[in-house]
């Protein structure tokens, strides 16, 4: 499918983009953990899912709508190594939200210039856990747009479909000739 610009519309094209990621041969969801939904027109998704040959957990917002329904470019990737402090770190927490606002409890590196925070966020009112990259590249300091917020009150859930995404990508761990998810012959 080829993104179509449109003048009138020009956010179209990227859920354009997403369809188009979501019918990709290589954009490949292997396993559907679980849904935390949101509103009436979306919800979290976790999975795994392949890219490129390897394996790795996925938390990602869809949207349910009358025009497009599917993923969003809300979301970030986990490997195996970086579940184990992020599921630490939620387990830790206390059933109520911290009383101070922007609270972060763990980060995580993922690669060079990378790291994957969490931190305990106040947004309308609403307490939620906050799991997004933040880049340190020498060029760029701060935020990146990947990343999802969790309500608060969904952190047991939360926590149990990590669980459920770390033993997946566990059962799924193949020889390191082979990487996951690699076409086989």
């Amino acid at each position: 499918m080829r993104p179509v610009a449109n003048a009138k519309h020009p956010r179209r094209r990227r859920f354009v983009i997403m369809a188009a990621m979501s019918e990709s041969p290589s954009f490949k969801p292997l396993k559907d953990i679980g849904i935390l939904p949101i509103n009436e027109t979306s919800e979290i998704r976790f999975y795994v899912d392949a890219y490129k040959g390897y394996t790795y957990g996925s938390i990602r917002t869809f949207l349910k709508r009358e025009k497009y329904s599917g993923p969003t470019k809300a979301g970030i990737t986990l490997n195996a190594k970086a579940l184990e402090p992020l599921i630490t770190a939620l387990e830790n927490l206390p059933q109520t939200p911290p009383d101070q606002p922007d609270v972060e409890i763990a980060r995580i590196p993922k690669k060079p210039g990378l790291d994957i925070v969490a931190r305990v966020t106040v947004y309308k009112d609403s307490s939620g856990v906050d799991i997004r990259e933040w880049i340190d590249d020498g060029v760029y300091q701060g935020w990146s747009k990947k990343g999802v917020r969790v309500p608060y009150a969904e952190l047991g859930k939360t926590i149990a479909y990590l669980r459920e995404l770390r033993a997946a990508l566990a059962g799924m761990a193949q020889a390191p000739d082979k990487p996951p998810g690699a076409p086989t012959a």
